[in-house]
């Protein structure tokens, strides 16, 4: 048995090999097909790129070719341009060549004409010295014939006749001064008030005319007596806390608010607005809501004085001066609301400072701060002008500004070009009719003043005071006033009305002096 396994092993391992050999022999043969395949199929590829290689190469070389063509044509068209360009060059030169030949020969003959004229001029000017040494010894002669029939030496002559230039010279100068000076003046006058008028066109703000009372519209009249309360109680609580006056009387809808102080009046307003709105009006009530308003007031002011600074552009205020300018709202001066008017003049100073080339913020600075000497509370006894410079200086504003606050009404010397402007913006702010009212005892009584003061001159046969006493206009006799007469009669009551009378802004005093002559035709 064991035998018989051998063989069978032997057997076996020899069928493998024998396979193994065969499958060597098939592989080896179908590898060598493989590679004779591919060496052809290389070949083939070779021999396809070769071609293709052949074509691209013979493709380039074409545009190659081609490029060359055109660039060699265009290169040969931009050379016959250079020479057609360099051909008209030659041509305009040898052009310019001949027209400065000409020019030559021009010049040439007008050389020769020119010697010819000089040799002419030399010859008359030998003959003009001939007839100057003529004249000379004629002119000798009639002097010594004047010396002998005047009486008079040359220099005695030259010496008069200078002293007669003289005179003579001095009075045409004094004449051309005159008229330089008045051309001067007018000049002058045309230039201010161009300045004046234009900056006034371009700042135009409404008035707000204030006054001792502030009425307070109601929906019907049984509010009225919740206001006034059992026995008065409330109203008199509302005015204990507030300070106001408050009339209730028979005007239908409307109660009025009276007292001097324009803070207390808005505080009652608002008081009295928010205690009708909410319907509980009675004395612990009152006092909340007064205290309550107080403060929302404050702050009110407090926000109307940023805003002030910020709409004018003014920046850097102290805290405390912004509060002062918010409490302008709520001050008047001659009836005339004081922020408005302190609005007012700070952009008619910040146009005019950029007319005349000056410092605008400086300007526009002063001019919202100079009646800030009218809103403290304390209102010591000093000028509102000097107050509010010691106010500016506290607070460390700019030495310009607290002196043209001081200078505004003359109190102190103006330092600055800004002081002046400040003064008369002021003034164009107030003085224009409407913008500031008096009690009307007081305007009439002025008024009556400025004609009695006029009728007082010899020759005054009527006087008009015009124009909400802005102008005074005089008619005097022709008999008695001549024309130099009338020119100093103006001057004379214009004097007179500064120094002696109270008024705002200024009086133009016209004097008319009338000539009639009457014929009638029968």
């Amino acid at each position: 048995m064991e035998s018989n396994y051998i063989e069978l092993i032997i057997a076996i391992g020899a069928s493998l090999v024998f396979g193994s050999l065969i499958t060597w022999m098939i592989v080896g043969k179908a590898t060598k097909n493989k590679e004779k395949e591919a060496q052809e199929k290389a070949a083939i590829i070779l021999k396809e790129a070769e071609a293709k290689a052949e074509l691209v190469k013979k493709d380039k070389m074409m545009e190659a070719k081609d490029k060359f063509y055109q660039l060699k044509t265009e290169h040969e068209k931009s050379i016959a341009e250079k020479d057609r360009a360099l051909a008209n060059a030659e041509n305009r030169i040898k052009q310019k060549e001949s027209t400065v030949s000409q020019k030559l020969e021009s010049v040439q003959r007008k050389q020769q004409e020119v010697d010819n004229m000089q040799k002419n001029i030399q010859a008359q000017i030998q003959g003009v010295d001939r007839r100057k040494e003529e004249v000379e010894k004629l002119h000798q002669q009639q002097v010594a014939a004047l010396e002998k029939i005047s009486g008079l030496s040359i220099e005695e002559a030259k010496t008069q006749m200078v002293e007669a230039l003289k005179n003579e010279a001095r009075t045409e100068a004094q004449s051309f001064l005159k008229d330089i000076m008045d051309e001067a003046k007018l000049t002058a006058n045309k230039e201010a008030k161009r300045i004046v008028v234009q900056t006034i066109q371009r700042v135009a703000t409404e008035q707000a005319i204030e006054n001792a009372v502030t009425v307070f519209n109601i929906d019907n009249d049984d509010v009225k007596g919740r206001i006034i309360g059992r026995e008065g109680r409330n109203i008199r609580a509302l005015e204990a806390a507030t300070g106001i006056e408050i009339i209730v009387d028979d005007t239908p809808e409307a109660i009025i608010l009276s007292g001097f102080d324009p803070v207390r009046r808005e505080l009652a307003r608002l008081a009295l607005h928010q205690l009708v709105t909410d319907g509980r009006i009675h004395p612990a009530r009152i006092e909340e809501v007064v205290a309550k308003v107080k403060r929302q007031l404050e702050e009110e002011i407090v926000e109307v004085g940023k805003r002030t600074a910020i709409d004018l552009g003014i920046h850097g205020l102290a805290p405390e001066l912004i509060r002062m300018v918010g409490r302008m709202k709520y001050r008047s001066s001659y009836g005339q609301n004081l922020l408005q008017h302190s609005r007012e003049v700070a952009n008619l100073c910040a146009i005019m400072a950029a007319e005349l080339g000056l410092n605008v913020k400086l300007a526009k600075r002063a001019g919202l701060l100079h009646d800030i000497g009218k809103v403290p509370d304390d209102e010591p006894e000093l000028p509102h002008a000097i107050l509010g410079m010691k106010l500016a200086e506290k607070h460390k504003e700019h030495p310009e500004v607290c002196n043209a606050i001081g200078a505004h009404h003359d109190e102190i010397e103006m330092s600055s070009m800004i002081s002046p402007i400040i003064q008369v913006c002021d003034a164009i702010s107030g003085a224009r009719p409407g913008a500031r009212r008096e009690v009307v005892e007081q305007y009439i009584k002025r008024l009556k003043d400025l004609e009695a003061l006029a009728m007082s001159y010899k020759g005054v046969e009527k006087s008009y005071a015009i124009q909400a006493g802005r102008e005074l206009r005089v008619v005097v006799e022709s008999e008695k006033v001549d024309d130099k007469s009338a020119e100093l009669m103006s001057f004379e009551i214009a004097q007179k009305i500064q120094t002696e009378m109270t008024y705002p802004g200024q009086v133009k005093v016209t004097v008319i002096r009338e000539t009639r002559s009457v014929n009638y035709a029968k």
